[in-house]
C-alpha cells in the first residue's frame, strides 16, 4: 500500500464526496429530476483572503458549467459570493464537497498570511511551516501562503511546482551533528556558496545571548541571526532580543540583523515587529483554520430560490476602494465601484487561469489601502 492520497481522477469524480450527496444524485436520476441552478460559495461571518480557485477550475474542466469568481487575493466579507457555478446541478452535485475542501483550506491559510503580513509592520515575513500539513499539499500551503503575503516559503516543493524559490536558514540538527554551535557555524560558512546569506541559529545548546557572543566572536561574516527559542524556555521573549541587540550592537554588529521563529502568530509579529528584522512563521500559518464556506443554490430555473439564512439571486460585488466598502447586487444590476466576480469558465473551459503573482499583488494592494485607511484592527 502507497501513501493514504486520493487519486487525482477519483477528486474529479466525485469519488470523495460525503455520503448523502450521492443519494441525492440516485434520487434526482430516478425521478428525471436535473435542474438548471446558480449556487455560490459564501460565508456568513468575517472576513478572508479568497484562494483556491485554481484547483477548482482544474476540477471542474470539462464539466457543462459556467464559473463566475472573484479573482484569488480579493478580501471578501460575509454574504459576498466569492464562486458562483451555473449549470444543470447533477453536473456538480457530488463535487461540492471538493469545491469547498479546496477553497476552505487555501482560502484560511492566505488569510492568516495577510494577517501576518499586516501586522509585521513592512518587516519580511516567511512560511516555515508546510511540515505541519500533510506533504502532499505542500505546494498548496506554499502558493496560498505567498497569496496571502508572505515574502518567501521554505519548502523546496514550491521550485518545482510553483517557480518560487525556496529560502532557508539552517536547523538544530546541524549543531548536534557537528558536535558543537561553532563547529556547526564554521562549517555552514564554508560549505554554502557565497549568495546564501550567513544567517545563524543562536539557541542550541547555551542561551541566546552567550551563542551570539561566541558567534561574532569566531566569524567575520554575519548577515543576521535567527532565535528559535521554544515557548518552554523563552521567559520574557523580548526582553532575550533586546539582550541580543545590545550585545551585538556594543560589538560592531549594528548591520546583523535578526530574525525569529518558532511558535510565532500574528500577535507576536505585532508585539516585536519594532525589534526584530524578519520572521519565520510556521504552524500559525501552514495549519491555520479553515474558513467556514458554505455552498447554496440561490436559483432554480430562473427563479429565485434560497434555504433560510441565505440571500437568494445570482450577485456580483462592487467594491469602492476609497472607502473600502463593498455592494452586493443582483448580477445585472449596476453597482459603485470595482465589481469583483469575473467570469473564468464557460461551459466547461477555461477563458483565464489565475496568477500567482497578480494575486498576490493584489492582496498587498488591498494591505495598502487598509494601512491608508488607518482601519488594520478590523483585520488583526
Amino acid at each position: 500500500m502507497g501513501f493514504l492520497i486520493v487519486d487525482e481522477e477519483d477528486i474529479k469524480a466525485g469519488k470523495t464526496t460525503d455520503k448523502y450527496f450521492v443519494r441525492l444524485e440516485e434520487i434526482l436520476e430516478k425521478k428525471g429530476i436535473n435542474p438548471l441552478v446558480v449556487a455560490e460559495l459564501t460565508v456568513s461571518s468575517g472576513w478572508g483572503v479568497f484562494c483556491g480557485l485554481e484547483d477548482v477550475l482544474t476540477l471542474f474542466d470539462g464539466k457543462a458549467v459556467d464559473i463566475y469568481a472573484m479573482s484569488e487575493g480579493t478580501i471578501f466579507f460575509p454574504h459576498e459570493p466569492v464562486i458562483t457555478i451555473v449549470g444543470n446541478y447533477l453536473e456538480f452535485a457530488t463535487l461540492e464537497t471538493a469545491i469547498l475542501g479546496f477553497i476552505s483550506s487555501s482560502s484560511g491559510i492566505a488569510t492568516k498570511a495577510f494577517k501576518v503580513k499586516l501586522a509585521a509592520r513592512d518587516r519580511p515575513v516567511y512560511s516555515f511551516g508546510s511540515r505541519r500539513q500533510h506533504p502532499v499539499l505542500a505546494a498548496m500551503v506554499e502558493r496560498s501562503a505567498y497569496i496571502g503575503g508572505m515574502d518567501g516559503v521554505s519548502n523546496v516543493a514550491a521550485e518545482k511546482y510553483l517557480g518560487l524559490d525556496s529560502i532557508g536558514t539552517m536547523p538544530h540538527s546541524l549543531m548536534i551533528c557537528m558536535d558543537g554551535n561553532l563547529e556547526g557555524w564554521k562549517a555552514f560558512n564554508e560549505v554554502m556558496p557565497s549568495d546564501v546569506p550567513r544567517i545563524y541559529l543562536i539557541d542550541t545548546y547555551e542561551d541566546e545571548k552567550t551563542e551570539a557572543i561566541k558567534l561574532v566572536e569566531n566569524l567575520d561574516r554575519i548577515d543576521a541571526v535567527r532565535l528559535d527559542t521554544p515557548s518552554s524556555r523563552r521567559g520574557n521573549f523580548r526582553k532575550i532580543i533586546q539582550e541580543v541587540r545590545w550585545e551585538l550592537d556594543i560589538r560592531g554588529k549594528r548591520d546583523v540583523k535578526i530574525f525569529v521563529s518558532g511558535g510565532i502568530d500574528e500577535r507576536a509579529v505585532l508585539e516585536l515587529s519594532d525589534i526584530v528584522d524578519a520572521f519565520g512563521v510556521g504552524t500559525s500559518v501552514a495549519g491555520a483554520p479553515p474558513i467556514d464556506f458554505a455552498f447554496d443554490i440561490v436559483e432554480k430555473e430562473g427563479k429565485f430560490v434560497a434555504k433560510r439564512g441565505k440571500r437568494g439571486g445570482m450577485k456580483q460585488v462592487f467594491r469602492d476602494m476609497d472607502s473600502f466598502e463593498d455592494q452586493i447586487t443582483l448580477f445585472k444590476e449596476a453597482g459603485n465601484g470595482k465589481p469583483l466576480l469575473e467570469k473564468w469558465m464557460e461551459n466547461g473551459r477555461i477563458l483565464q487561469r489565475p496568477s500567482m503573482e497578480k494575486a498576490r499583488e493584489w492582496s498587498l494592494e488591498q494591505m495598502r489601502r487598509i494601512k491608508e485607511l488607518g482601519i488594520e484592527s478590523q483585520f488583526l
